[in-house]
């Protein structure tokens, strides 16, 4: 990329630094990026790591900026926001939260008004390059910046929009906290092995290695999860026993039930959150 465009992160945590990792592999030049935290030593750190410029003073980060991701806690947003608003207002960048449940008109409100603001939704695996995300951009986001914002999140996995911000509260139960309901499929699947005397270590060698190989087949595949999950079922044999089981056990209505609880939950803390003052 010919010039990076001057990105500031309000706040250095893990999901941060991946996202600065990320983008340094993307082609995006440490000089146009900045990072603000409390932790003086933990910025340090950030800064021998990629190179970038630090400073505990979130304004001053603020500041420097083209785009600021706001990447700290729900529950210190609007204190972030505020302390912040006087310079957003004066410089005009696109802000961008990471912030679970926090909507596009609370964020401005605390912001002070008028500002192009795009929310995502990440989740955890974009801390090994293989997130998942949800965009939304309010209406006074340019397509310019919602290029800049996709290739950002892109650096650390693949990025989609959505057109109604509610949907946000989809895409978190899927994407945002489904790597959960893999990880307790894993946990699940090696204790069934190890009691039947597989030993633990190799249980979860090979439960790890069957869940990326199905992964990886079914983003490759042109043909859909039904259509690669009978392929590996032979009429009577072993993988039909199992798949009949999950299916008279209620797998389906039990998935969808967990989904449609995330999904709620999401809604109850977006309210939540919108309300603390």
């Amino acid at each position: 990329m010919s010039k990076s465009p001057t990105i500031s992160f309000i706040g250095a945590g893990n999901m941060a630094s991946a996202i600065i990792g990320g983008m340094l592999d993307s082609g995006f030049k440490a000089s146009s990026i900045w990072a603000s935290a409390p932790d003086d030593s933990h910025l340090q750190s950030i800064r021998k790591r990629f190179g970038i410029s630090v400073t505990t003073d979130n304004r001053y980060c603020a500041q420097q900026a083209d785009m600021v991701v706001l990447a700290v806690k729900p529950q210190a947003m609007a204190d972030v926001c505020r302390d912040i608003a006087p310079i957003a207002q004066n410089t005009r960048p696109l802000m961008v939260s990471i912030a679970a449940g926090l909507g596009a008109d609370t964020l401005d409100d605390w912001l002070g008004g008028g500002l192009p603001i795009v929310r995502v939704m990440p989740n955890t695996p974009s801390l090994v390059g293989k997130g998942a995300a949800g965009l939304f951009a309010s209406e006074s986001v340019t397509s310019a910046q919602k290029k800049m914002v996709q290739s950002v999140f892109e650096g650390i996995g693949m990025a989609v929009w959505v057109e109604d911000e509610a949907l946000l509260h989809g895409v978190t139960a899927l994407s945002g906290s489904g790597p959960a309901y893999f990880f307790l499929m894993l946990e699940a699947l090696e204790a069934a092995a190890t009691d039947a005397g597989v030993n633990p270590a190799t249980a979860r060698q090979l439960a790890i290695q069957t869940m990326a190989g199905a992964a990886e087949m079914a983003a490759k595949s042109e043909h859909n999860p039904a259509h690669l999950k009978k392929n590996v079922m032979s009429p009577g044999g072993t993988t039909e026993q199992a798949v009949n089981t999950f299916e008279e056990g209620g797998m389906r209505e039990l998935v969808k039930k967990a989904y449609n609880a995330a999904y709620k939950r999401s809604e109850e803390m977006a309210k939540e959150l919108a309300g603390k003052e």
